[in-house]
């Protein structure tokens, strides 16, 4: 697993080198909630397909 600190020197790695501050906030704020959801999905669990069907039909029949 790599440290926080090897992730953003891999994403500043990929990143043209005319990037704005703006481009990399962008980025770092994409794998942070990236990284926050799968790691939701490991401690919680994720849903099948019929599972989301069901919990949307919900909505859209009212």
């Amino acid at each position: 697993m790599k440290t926080v600190k090897e992730e953003v020197q891999s994403l500043l790695e990929k990143l043209p080198d005319d990037s704005t501050f703006e481009d990399v906030q962008y980025h770092l704020y994409v794998v942070d909630k990236i990284s926050k959801g799968i790691t939701r999905a490991d401690e919680e669990g994720t849903l099948n397909q019929e599972e989301v069907e069901r919990k949307f039909s919900k909505w859209i029949s009212q």
